[in-house]
């Protein structure tokens, strides 16, 4: 019989320990629900150990080298030698931090009482999942965890072509490229989105010959058209080559390399491009196969994404799902957000639903980009009216100190009360600086509000302020 003064808290079963997996456990168990947290490669799943922490290493290793050759522009003499990347030893230091991040998290989970199961999972009922651990005994049956509810956060894996199939030696997919233990003489990217362009900025600034393949007309089609049309220009000044309106047919391996196939508007001149190298990266496909969802009723889409409200539920009330399996945003950042969602409904917890509206993300390419909130292109075409003001870094002190030469802020202030709505950053570490514009725009700040805050004088984050300036209005 139970007191009816005590309070009832859910029990918890999560298949998937990443962001949204893993957050999502750590918020339940604080608030303390019984959780059980099943993953099948290690704690942190690919966007630790695949995906994000180990793409982020390999940029700011890029970077470093960007800062190297930036500072005989500042007048530090380096002598004769040329900066040259050991990639064995940033592919030590990647699968190192990769592995570091994966063990603080399982130990974080621990701490708080979590079950953590390494294993494989399927769905069997709408309480009910069956997990076989990797070190159960040869022909053991699965265990049954029983739970009031379930979290599914189990991810996307590199979608393949089947013209370009992986080998792991010359032709890569975003998990495999760590294993390269030389630079590679020409790596040709195939997948202008987030991923190749990243991917493509790390190698061209690491040394590489770098050749990006975009079907589009431009590098970040889905992109602040202004902030893509900048770093297009910087890949050019770099060197990096961009093969404009080309899709890649097919990639296959030479006596002593790749050759990607085009076709295409820009594929008249060049019907092919020969390489040392290929990494292909044309988007994600979700983990949803055998997980036995659609058989306990939930609802996926042509995709294999399943199907989610604001606040992470699927179409069976008891099971929730988090992350790129979703088709939402697929950034660690909104993983987390869903995965903590889930819990808070579940135990009835204050919440407020996924709004993708206010959210900040950034693109780790040199310069990076960073954005919140409402787009240029929703204001060109009239969804949203808002007073724009670009600002230039070129005329920012800091800026000239640091021998940072392009970049800009874009603040988008709504017409009539000048409450900031949306953002753009385009600068070196602009994934710091886009936190201002998303504090304003997550809670409707006024232009007059940037403005009127005290910045450090010299710094990057004054042409933020500066801007803000530009779009007061007189009263």
């Amino acid at each position: 019989m139970t007191d009816e003064n005590t309070t009832f808290l859910p029990s918890l079963t999560i298949i998937g320990g990443g962001p949204g997996g893993y957050e999502a456990a750590m918020v339940a168990a604080k608030l303390g629900a019984t959780v059980t947290v099943i993953e099948r490669q290690g704690l942190g799943g690919a966007a630790v150990l695949t995906d994000v922490v180990p793409s982020k290493t390999l940029i700011a290793t890029a970077d470093s080298m960007r800062r190297v050759d930036l500072a005989r522009d500042l007048g530090v003499d380096l002598g004769d030698a040329e900066p040259r990347a050991s990639m064995a030893e940033v592919g030590r230091r990647i699968l190192e931090l990769a592995g570091e991040q994966s063990r603080d998290i399982h130990r974080a989970l621990e701490r708080r009482g979590v079950r953590v199961i390494l294993g494989e999972a399927t769905v069997t009922g709408p309480h009910t999942v069956a997990v076989r651990s990797h070190d159960a005994a040869e022909g053991a049956e699965p265990e049954t965890i029983t739970s009031d509810a379930i979290l599914v956060a189990v991810g996307a894996s590199p979608r393949e072509l089947p013209t370009a199939k992986p080998d792991g030696e010359r032709i890569f997919n975003w998990k495999q490229v760590y294993a390269l233990e030389e630079l590679p003489e020409h790596l040709i990217v195939v997948g202008s989105g987030v991923t190749g362009a990243e991917f493509a900025s790390a190698y061209n600034r690491l040394g590489a010959q770098v050749t990006l393949v975009s079907s589009r007309d431009r590098v970040l089609p889905g992109e602040d058209a202004d902030a893509a049309q900048l770093l297009e220009h910087v890949f050019q000044e770099h060197g990096l080559d961009v093969a404009a309106r080309c899709r890649a047919e097919s990639v296959e391996r030479t006596a002593d390399g790749v050759r990607v196939h085009l076709s295409g508007d820009g594929a008249a001149d060049r019907p092919y491009i020969d390489g040392s190298h290929a990494l292909v990266a044309v988007g994600g496909v979700p983990n949803t196969a055998g997980l036995g969802l659609e058989e306990v009723g939930v609802e996926l889409t042509e995709a294999g994404h399943v199907k989610v409200d604001g606040v992470s539920r699927t179409t069976v009330p008891s099971i929730y799902a988090a992350g790129d399996c979703t088709g939402q945003l697929a950034l660690a950042s909104v993983a987390a957000m869903q995965g903590r969602i889930a819990v808070a409904h579940l135990l009835g917890d204050a919440l407020k639903p996924l709004r993708p509206h206010l959210l900040a993300s950034n693109i780790f390419t040199s310069p990076e980009i960073a954005t919140v909130g409402v787009t240029q292109e929703q204001v060109d075409s009239g969804r949203y009216q808002a007073d724009v003001i670009r600002l230039d870094f070129a005329t920012n002190p800091r800026a000239k100190m640091q021998g940072v030469k392009e970049g800009f802020v874009k603040i988008f202030a709504r017409q009539g009360s000048g409450t900031v709505i949306g953002g753009v950053v385009v600068a070196p570490r602009a994934s710091e600086l886009i936190y201002a514009i998303a504090l304003a725009v997550t809670h409707k700040l006024h232009v007059d509000d940037l403005a009127d805050t005290f910045t450090v004088y010299p710094s990057m984050s004054g042409s933020i302020a500066e801007a803000a300036r530009r779009l007061h209005v007189r009263l």
